[in-house]
């Protein structure tokens, strides 16, 4: 490519990372004040999305994962989108740098769920099922988040029913929640269930994984496309800023 060719997909590639960290930016903002807002008033987001409740984000904190998430998309974007503006090799590196720690993060994490579901399962269990033990029907958030789980899910508990035996709620009403009750025929076949589900939600939470790995996938594959692109780019603008 003759010297100008070459300035002018330099151009091209630097205004792309310009624009695309700029969006990265901007939704990482916006991930931000949503999580701010739901940790301020977290029953009106939850009534507002409530067809998202079976999303295994209402496992965990829903504010403090979209606080975290928003931080990290809003560092990212800004490292990436100024780093190209001012033509900067140290911000372009550390941009990079960034974005491959957070890739071998992902390859980790989706290795461990893949080969350690147990392990998983027992990190969880020995995080959430102390919570729910203690903080269910005290704490008014996490007792709503469990609630709209529980009845779009099905299930009962993380593990099951059992979460909740010798629990705060428990030992004050003496009856398992009511999102854990079995009606019906159900009831009828299985009345040795106590009138609550045997099935935890981490079990029906696996099984639409599962069930809609394909999308899952999809997206997995997605986002790992777009960072190794993100990390290719930045790399030739690093590379190449010394040939300008």
């Amino acid at each position: 490519l003759s010297p100008g060719a070459k300035m002018g997909c330099f151009t091209f590639i630097k205004v792309m990372m310009i624009l695309f960290n700029l969006a990265i930016f901007l939704g990482g903002g916006t991930l931000l004040g949503v999580g701010i807002w739901v940790t301020v008033d977290q029953k009106s987001f939850l009534d507002i999305f409530g067809t998202f409740s079976s999303s295994v984000l209402q496992v965990v904190n829903v504010s403090y994962f979209l606080i975290v998430i928003g931080s990290i998309l809003l560092v990212i974007g800004f490292l990436g989108c100024y780093g190209a503006q001012k033509e900067s090799k140290c911000l372009l590196m550390m941009f990079f740098s960034v974005v491959l720690i957070i890739f071998i993060a992902e390859v980790a994490a989706a290795v461990v769920a893949l080969v350690y579901t147990g392990l998983a399962e027992m990190l969880l269990t020995s995080v959430v099922t102390p919570l729910l033990k203690e903080k269910y029907g005290e704490d008014d958030s996490l007792t709503h988040i469990w609630n709209v789980t529980m009845e779009e899910v099905h299930c009962c508990g993380l593990n099951n029913y059992t979460d909740f035996t010798n629990s705060t709620w428990y030992e004050k009403y003496g009856v398992y929640p009511a999102p854990c009750s079995v009606r019906g025929s159900l009831a009828l076949a299985h009345p040795y269930l106590c009138g609550c589900f045997l099935q935890g939600c981490f079990d029906k939470i696996l099984e639409e994984i599962r069930t809609n790995a394909g999308v899952v996938g999809g997206v997995a594959a997605g986002i790992a496309a777009l960072e190794i692109a993100a990390m290719a780019v930045s790399m030739y603008l690093y590379c190449h800023l010394d040939q300008k």
